[in-house]
């Protein structure tokens, strides 16, 4: 068990060295703040704000196109969960204020989607001869609204090729943060590609944005492949990746948000996916560039638009496997990202079916865990009990034919069986012990993505997806580490190892899970106390059965 708590402390501190967290660049973030607070990106007070499934048209008259002459206007449409900010300059989506989430840590606005290049999307029409860019256009814009929905269309020419972009929201809580686009290119000589750029990053709404600068990353599902994922700084500065579709979705997305273009491959497919390493902006790499290629031969290009946060449940009812949008656990993905999923499911579970926070339902399931496992676990304490007596068997055994190997062997199995044992009794008794290191696991990286976590604050931890400013929950949990290792190596025979293993491991851990959420830190402490009284019960009765010979099975 010490082992396997030793290499699982060493795969966690080594996914830490190997992709060590990045902080993004103060000049980035500066410039981010101000396309956040530029008129096109900001929506209208909240007074200004239309009702759901209604379109408002604002004018913007701060900004301009490259050439200095068009004027943005910009359209305001509210869904049930969100406002989504148009932009004629570009004729894409700027801005998505997402009003059930909150920009932390102050709290006081909601989070709010936001590239720090500008819109969200970005069109280009790919000729054999040119490319004509349309990011920089100025569109003409209408804006519709009838039967619970809101259609926002643009028109707009650029070297005689016309771009239509038609945008349709939906005002159901499903769709709240889902719009379906068409985009239609006439006078394009032909053969043509629409080339769409995807997001550039996003503007940190949390309360450590080095943290979510390291969630930056472009996520993608081939047809007949599982998700990947392209971390901003995986590529070096001008390094291309070159991704073969078609392409059930793709993604930008940082920690808890997303913007993603999900497809019918059968009518509108991706061709490609290009992905190009950016220049660190200081030390660390806080922008990327995507481009998603189309094939213009088979008519408007059709997809489904989703700005939004993370939220399992939401991602899963729009099928396609979107709920993998976030795939994590690194190289060990395959294993790693359905346990998780199982584990998160689970809580997510027992939070609809009752009234208690997530932090009471850590410690509910920490005790469920501990209790499920009971039997497994006394089994495997007893026979551990039972290898620990008849060691001094063993060792006369190994003393008396140390010099006949064939003997020895043969000795010492008479011995197990004896006492109704085999050789394999000791890692069959460690294997029950095992089973709550893979939820610990499962868990670490549930905190890592999980946006219901976000926020949630528990006794005295403002948010238990972070670390415990106070350090309390940390310095707890290795002190019921320390006493449950000291009660378990009651009443056994002398071991200068385990001493010292029980002094050091305590120490490894409370120092690891210093920045690990505490959400984490308090399951992990719930499962010691738990654990407490069957350590106990075995300890006592290990000193029982230390008074008398250990018996010998006819």
């Amino acid at each position: 068990m010490l082992l396997a708590i030793a290499l699982t402390i060493g795969v966690i501190f080594a996914t830490n060295v190997i992709f060590p967290p990045q902080k993004p660049a103060p000049k980035a973030a500066a410039d981010a703040a101000a396309v956040a607070s530029s008129p096109a990106a900001a929506p209208s007070p909240a007074s200004a704000v239309p009702q759901p499934g209604v379109a408002a048209a604002t004018s913007t008259p701060a900004v301009a196109n490259a050439a200095g002459t068009a004027k943005a206007d910009s359209t305001l449409v509210q869904t049930a969960r969100a406002t989504v900010a148009f932009s004629s300059i570009g004729a894409a989506p700027l801005t998505v204020t997402m009003h059930d989430y909150k920009a932390l840590p102050a709290k006081l606005k909601d989070a709010a989607i936001v590239s720090p290049a500008g819109a969200l999307l970005r069109y280009a029409v790919i000729t054999a001869g040119d490319t004509v860019r349309f990011d920089r256009t100025a569109f003409t814009g209408t804006t519709t609204a009838g039967n619970g929905q809101s259609t926002v269309e643009y028109r707009g020419t650029e070297k005689g090729i016309t771009l239509t972009a038609r945008y349709v929201l939906d005002s159901t809580d499903v769709n709240a943060y889902l719009t379906k686009a068409r985009i239609t290119i006439d006078g394009a000589p032909t053969p043509a590609f629409l080339r769409i750029g995807l997001p550039a990053g996003f503007v940190s709404q949390e309360t450590k944005p080095d943290e979510d600068a390291t969630h930056l990353a472009y996520a993608f599902k081939a047809e007949k492949r599982a998700a990947d994922v392209i971390t901003f700084g995986k590529l070096d500065p001008g390094e291309r990746r070159l991704e073969k579709g078609p392409f059930t979705w793709l993604v930008t997305k940082s920690k808890y948000f997303m913007v993603g273009l999900l497809v019918d491959s059968t009518k509108s497919p991706i061709a490609e996916l290009q992905v190009t390493g950016q220049p660190k902006t200081g030390k660390y790499v806080t922008t990327g560039d995507a481009q998603a290629i189309v094939e213009l031969s088979s008519g408007p290009v059709s997809f489904e638009l989703y700005h939004g946060p993370q939220e399992y449940i939401r991602l899963h009812k729009l099928g396609r496997d979107f709920e993998n949008s976030n795939p994590y656990g690194g190289w060990l993905q395959g294993a790693v990202q359905p346990f998780a999923t199982i584990v998160m499911r689970l809580l997510l579970w027992m939070k609809s079916r009752t009234a208690f926070s997530y932090g009471w339902l850590l410690v509910i399931f920490a005790v469920a865990v501990r209790i499920l496992l009971w039997p497994l676990n006394q089994t495997a304490m007893r026979s551990s009990i039972k290898m620990q007596r008849i060691q001094p068997e063993l060792a006369q055994v190994q003393e008396k034919f140390k010099g006949d190997p064939q003997k020895l062997q043969a000795e010492m199995m008479k011995v197990y069986a004896a006492h109704g044992m085999s050789p394999f009794s000791a890692f069959s008794g460690c294997v029950p012990m095992l089973i709550p290191l893979p939820i610990l696991f499962a868990l670490f990286f549930v905190f890592q993505n999980t946006i219901e976590f976000r926020g949630v604050s528990f006794l005295w931890l403002p948010d238990i997806s972070l670390g415990d400013p106070l350090y309390i929950m940390p310095l707890a949990m290795g002190a019921s580490m320390f006493v449950l290792s000291w009660i378990g190596m009651k009443n056994t025979p002398p071991n200068p190892q385990a001493k010292m293993m029980s002094w050091l491991l305590p120490g490894m851990m409370t120092f690891m899970f210093i920045n690990f959420a505490s959400g984490l830190t308090l399951y992990y402490f719930v499962q010691n106390l738990a654990a407490l009284p069957q350590q106990w019960l075995i300890a006592n009765e290990r000193s029982k059965r230390s008074t008398g010979p250990a018996p010998v099975k006819a």
